[in-house]
Parts: structure tokens; sequence; C-alpha cells
């Protein structure tokens, strides 16, 4: 059941698919039905899955689910998995990588390797301030929290 993501209370689960390029307006508009369509019919165990999206900075995806009624099983964060694949091959990109970075530089979203982040930082191009995306993040109030925080409040502070 598709539910708006601001409405979901922030004690629901999140998952953060970065991607490594930013989406076309065209695309966003693809992108945004196949969300709605795939959560409309997101099922546990016959049970709806109360679940909501948003896309932020046309790059990531951020899917909520309230786990009030009924939490994911392992079926259905499959079927979530096989749909995101889906989505690499339909838009050509990649979601599913967790080796990388995102972090902003100004106001544009960079996306790196995490060697090639490494590498920055230890060359002083990346620093504690730099505000970094942590997809680590697992539900609504993390996610609002300490999602988009400087590098030394997250796991990426081992590195600046």
């Amino acid at each position: 059941m598709l539910v708006d993501f601001n409405e979901l209370p922030d004690h629901s689960r999140i998952w953060i698919y970065q991607s490594n390029r930013g989406f076309s307006e065209g695309e966003l508009q693809e992108l945004e039905q196949s969300l709605t369509e795939f959560l409309k019919q997101w099922t546990a165990h016959g049970s709806d899955l109360h679940a909501g999206f948003e896309i932020k900075y046309n790059r990531f995806i951020v899917i909520g689910l309230d786990q009030s009624n009924a939490s994911a099983s392992g079926c259905s964060i499959d079927a979530s998995v096989h749909f995101i694949q889906g989505l690499e091959q339909r838009f050509q990109v990649e979601l599913l990588d967790r080796m990388n970075v995102s972090f902003k530089q100004g106001e544009y979203v960079a996306y790196k390797s995490l060697q090639d982040f490494k590498k920055m930082a230890k060359e002083k191009a990346v620093s504690p301030n730099t505000i970094v995306f942590n997809n680590l993040v697992t539900t609504k109030q993390e996610y609002l929290d300490s999602w988009e925080v400087p590098a030394s409040e997250s796991w990426h502070s081992r590195f600046v």
C-alpha cells in the first residue's frame, strides 16, 4: 500500500539506493511511476506493506516502510531488491553498489568509489566538514537527522 513518505512514522525502516548519476526529468517521471506501481502491490505474506518513497537530489531513491502493521519478510525484501535491479537495467545506472560514496561539492553531488574518496581525503580534497550521505541509516528518524551530515559525524570519519 502506497503512503505519502512524509506521513510515515519516524520509526519506519528505510532503504537508500544511490545512483551513480543523476536522473533526467523524463527518467524521474518514469522512476516515480515505477516506484508507485511497485509499492502499491508490495506485500509480505499476503499483507499489504505501508510504504512510501522520495527521490532526493535526482539521484537517491529512499524507500520507507512502516512496520507497525506488517514487517518486510525475506521474500518481500527479495522482491524489492529484484525491483531495484530492474531499475538498474532499465536506466543503465548502479543503485546497489555500496562501495561508493556520495558527497557534496558545493551544490553538486559527487559520486566516487570508496578508494577514490580515501585518496581525496588523504590529499585534503575532502575534509571532516565535507557533507556526506550516510546511506547506512536504517530508520526515518536517522534519515532525517543523520543522512546528510559532515563526514566527521558519520562512518566516513575514519578517512578524513
